[in-house]
């Protein structure tokens, strides 16, 4: 029994698919895309990690007033993603969908893959522009500086080479590393997925021993593509995806780091702890076939981080 069976290999390990759609917002003009305001929605979750990263940089970029957001129900079952109402999601305000696989089979009648969050969606062409997290965090960053409240810059030009290798080992062993361990079927695959994020964990908590964050004094990208693992660690991926060597919270410099992160202006309100249990564990019964969601842990992100 697998969770998603497309996405098995038969050694056991877990293959994510590839992102569907990869056009890009241009302020040069160089795609139809051009950024405007109140010409694009942002589909997302609370729950989803990656969906997380966008929903961060569109609040402190301070781009609400130019992107809308609707956030879909956390539990998720075999139609996909729903907009329905509920505490911290909602009905779909721009085209009424019911779930969105319907924004997929607008843009791609004939997709197939996996629907997931976050997604871009063009009301002008009435399509996705792109499914690309990864994508979608250059675009907040930088193609929709005019609309921006907020002057940071998480991709400086003199960091991209260090953000760049950061963000590789980031992703391969922290991000979908707690995905290769909750969603291997065998042993083996498990194991290795696991050892590889521990090693990853420790060597990320030596390098915040000397800097606040992970490039020195100033906060990047590789920052907040961290955070949303960081966040959910204790809360789900300790547990529900075995990834039990050490807690978070057991980190001398990775629990202060989190803290710090949650405690920057505006990023405790895109953190749903509500959202993120139940999607979880709801919504993976392969892995959880009783749905029962845990009452904690009891995580004081408040306390004073000490890293200013």
């Amino acid at each position: 029994m697998v969770q998603f069976p497309d996405e098995q290999t038969k050694t056991g390990s877990f293959k994510r698919q590839e992102d569907a759609f990869r056009d890009w917002v241009k302020r040069d003009g160089s795609t139809a895309w051009k950024p405007e305001r109140d010409r694009y929605h942002l589909y997302v979750s609370f729950a989803c990690p990656w969906a997380h990263r966008t929903i961060i940089l569109r609040k402190l970029k301070g781009l609400e007033e130019t992107i809308g957001m609707t956030v879909v129900d956390p539990v998720r079952d075999e139609r996909g993603w729903a907009f329905r109402e509920g505490p911290g999601h909602s009905e779909d305000p721009v085209n009424g969908f019911k779930f969105l696989s319907e924004a997929y089979q607008a843009t791609d009648p004939g997709y197939g893959g996996r629907v997931t969050v976050p997604v871009l969606w063009d009301k002008q062409t009435k399509r996705i522009v792109s499914n690309s997290d990864d994508d979608l965090l250059r675009m907040l960053n930088s193609e929709f500086s005019d609309f921006a409240t907020n002057a940071y810059d998480f991709y400086p030009p003199d960091l991209r080479t260090e953000i760049e290798a950061l963000n590789k080992t980031i992703y391969e062993r922290v991000n979908n590393g707690v995905y290769l361990a909750g969603f291997a079927t065998r042993q083996k695959p498990y194991e290795r997925a696991a050892t590889r994020l521990f090693e990853t964990l420790d060597q990320l908590d030596a390098r915040l021993g000397t800097g606040r964050y992970l490039l020195g004094q100033r906060m990047t990208e590789a920052d907040w593509r961290l955070f949303p693992t960081l966040i959910r660690f204790d809360a789900v991926y300790h547990g529900h995806f075995k990834c039990n060597l050490r807690r978070i919270v057991d980190y001398p410099n990775l629990w202060p780091y989190l803290r710090d992160l949650y405690q920057h202006d505006g990023v405790a309100e895109t953190v749903n702890f509500d959202h993120i249990k139940r999607h979880y564990y709801m919504t993976h019964d392969q892995i959880n076939p009783t749905r029962i969601v845990p009452i904690g842990p009891a995580l004081d992100l408040t306390a004073p981080h000490g890293r200013g």
